[in-house]
């Protein structure tokens, strides 16, 4: 029995230097000392640290194109029965800008475009009376415009997504016209009318989903046109009782988009401020040793 106790002691005081070494060896390889006093840590302890990265957005710009169709629609007074017109082949292109508000997050932006797209309308049977209107025997017409969009860009981003809501006006010109139905006469199948209105303007919003993949963004969008002005003069049938057409439309287009600055990390402007600094403005050790006096 005393010759098992004396093993463990032994043992214990064999060991105990050891782990004082052990101690010593670890601390060293975490930190050491310069010629002032500081601590500094060592190559190989820092290796070993995590950092958790910040996400950080910076006001940045991007450019894209968008393709996808519409599902058109008229606000007809007085109404008239109709159903949805579907026309593919709607496309653009557009330039985004994303903005810092009061030196905060760049939740806002602007967003304008230069998009070909369509407006028009289906008629179908009216039940009660049987009776498909038509205007100017169409009983369905496919018109041609190209627009200029101008919206507001509210956006919510993450390190790989973005949401965002557009809203804002829009200016544009009526290229063509198609005309189909029984009764339409030749003449005006593919002709606008001296009583038809070639320019066109309104309110345009909408919403947003983004995949990004820096340093291209692809865009998912859903759109709502409404136009504020009539296809048709509205004394085009009578002097007396005005009518109107307005085109209510929804836009859905699939976009790529390219940055034109760095979405996140220290864009050039940031740099070429800390190179500024750096040479106007140094920071010497006596300034950081007086500044911690």
């Amino acid at each position: 029995m005393r010759k098992f106790i004396r093993t463990i002691i032994c043992t214990c005081l064999f060991l105990y230097p050891l782990s004082g070494a052990a101690q010593e060896l670890a601390d060293s390889a975490k930190v050491k000392a310069d010629t002032l006093g500081r601590l500094e840590f060592t190559d190989e302890y820092l290796d070993t640290v995590k950092l958790d990265k910040k996400f950080k957005l910076n006001d940045y710009s991007m450019i894209g194109v968008e393709y996808g169709g519409t599902a058109n629609r008229m606000m007809f007074n007085p109404t008239k029965t109709q159903t949805t017109l579907y026309l593919l082949d709607t496309y653009g292109i557009y330039y985004i800008r994303c903005y810092k508000l009061f030196d905060g997050s760049p939740v806002i932006g602007s967003k304008i475009g230069l998009r070909y797209s369509h407006e028009g309308y289906k008629f179908k049977e009216n039940k009660e009376t049987g009776v498909t209107p038509n205007i100017e025997g169409a009983t369905q017409a496919a018109i041609d415009v190209v627009e200029l969009p101008y919206m507001l860009h509210l956006h919510a981003d993450g390190p790989n997504y973005m949401v965002a809501a557009d809203a804002g006006i829009y200016g544009a010109y009526r290229l063509n016209i198609e005309r189909t139905g029984e009764w339409v006469k030749d003449e005006v199948a593919h002709s606008f009318l001296e009583t038809d209105r070639r320019f066109d303007y309104g309110l345009n919003a909408g919403i947003g989903f983004g995949i990004v993949v820096d340093p291209f963004e692809f865009h998912i969008n859903a759109n709502v046109r409404w136009s504020w002005n009539s296809i048709y003069d509205p004394d085009t049938y009578s002097k007396d009782y005005y009518r109107f057409a307005y085109p209510f439309d929804i836009v859905l287009t699939a976009g790529l988009y390219y940055h034109l600055s760095r979405r996140t990390g220290r864009n050039r402007a940031q740099l070429r401020h800390e190179a500024y600094e750096q040479v106007y403005h140094p920071v010497t050790n006596e300034d950081s040793v007086g500044q911690g006096r």
